[in-house]
């Protein structure tokens, strides 16, 4: 199994890690490489955050930093920073093909879209015969 996980090369490790954020006091973090790959698995691999392998470490963690970052904008920060400082590397190219959307963001649902007869105008009546008209000749005559 560990010859399909994805880990951030050496040499991109330590493009990043200066842009990174430093770690507080306290219980010590699970390393910044391993969790980048854990995260770039789950965006590349399209599978759910509780299922990425534990070789990258809990999945609370790599989702947890994940979304922190992304709120901090860290990730955009440091995106900006490897893209200025030259070309990117491979393993951190992430395009279309490797992060999967959501079903339901592929559009609306067929069919939820109320259809218009071609008999009603905009005003949403019947354009076609005059009730009235119809109701009028049936009438008895006096």
């Amino acid at each position: 199994m560990s010859r399909h996980l994805f880990w951030l090369s050496d040499e991109a490790g330590l493009a990043i890690e200066p842009h990174l954020p430093h770690g507080k006091a306290g219980k010590p973090r699970v390393d910044d490489r391993t969790v980048i790959s854990g995260i770039l698995h789950v965006l590349k691999t399209g599978c759910r955050w509780r299922d990425v392998p534990a070789a990258y470490g809990p999945p609370t963690t790599i989702y947890n930093r994940y979304n922190r970052w992304s709120q901090r904008r860290i990730w955009q920060r440091l995106f900006e920073k490897v893209a200025a400082s030259g070309p990117v590397p491979k393993e951190l190219s992430i395009d279309s093909s490797h992060v999967k959307a959501h079903r339901s963001a592929a559009g609306s649902k067929r069919g939820s879209m109320k259809k218009r007869s071609v008999a009603h105008g905009a005003a949403g009546r019947a354009r076609s015969t005059a009730w009235p008209t119809i109701a009028a000749d049936r009438s008895p005559s006096p």
